[in-house]
């Protein structure tokens, strides 16, 4: 019987340098978010028929993104590596909006931080979509997972 969610997240603390108390915030909302609501589906068939669940590990080695996707029992089942060349300017984007929004929470107008919030917003939502792409025909994730797996990936970018 299918069941194409992630049941568990982790991320390779050791590639995580530095991080305040707004990206860890972001952190743990996203991957409550994600556990919580999520569509994922690696389109590898396994001998078994195993479709889910997945415990996910995402971490960076080397310049790549590296997604250790494990069955319920914790076995691995397969790790997936992408590029991150195409990810490296909407990760600088998405971490100058947020500092802007950050600021912006703290000294402007409602108006100025909705403002800031919908920029914010609209380039998360391009970054899921490239990460969609990017995931074609490897794991088959909806909308809202890409976008909390983007975040995580921006979190695991974190260089202080």
């Amino acid at each position: 019987m299918a069941d194409p969610r992630v049941i568990d997240v982790t991320l390779d603390e050791r590639t995580i340098l530095w991080r305040n108390a707004d990206i860890e915030q972001e952190r743990r909302i996203a991957i409550y978010d994600l556990i919580e609501d999520n569509h994922f589906a690696p389109q590898k068939v396994h001998a078994d028929g195993y479709a889910g669940p997945y415990r996910l590990a995402l971490s960076v080695e080397e310049g790549r993104l590296a997604l250790r996707i494990d069955r319920e029992d914790g076995s691995h089942l397969e790790t997936i590596v992408l590029g991150l060349a195409r990810f490296r300017r909407p990760i600088r984007d998405y971490f100058a909006i947020c500092d802007s929004y950050y600021q912006a929470i703290r000294a402007s107008t409602p108006q100025q931080i909705e403002t800031v919030d919908m920029a914010r917003r609209a380039i998360h939502n391009e970054a899921a979509e490239l990460l969609r792409e990017r995931l074609e025909g490897k794991i088959n994730v909806d909308f809202d997972t890409a976008r909390r797996l983007f975040t995580l990936i921006c979190v695991l970018h974190i260089r202080g």
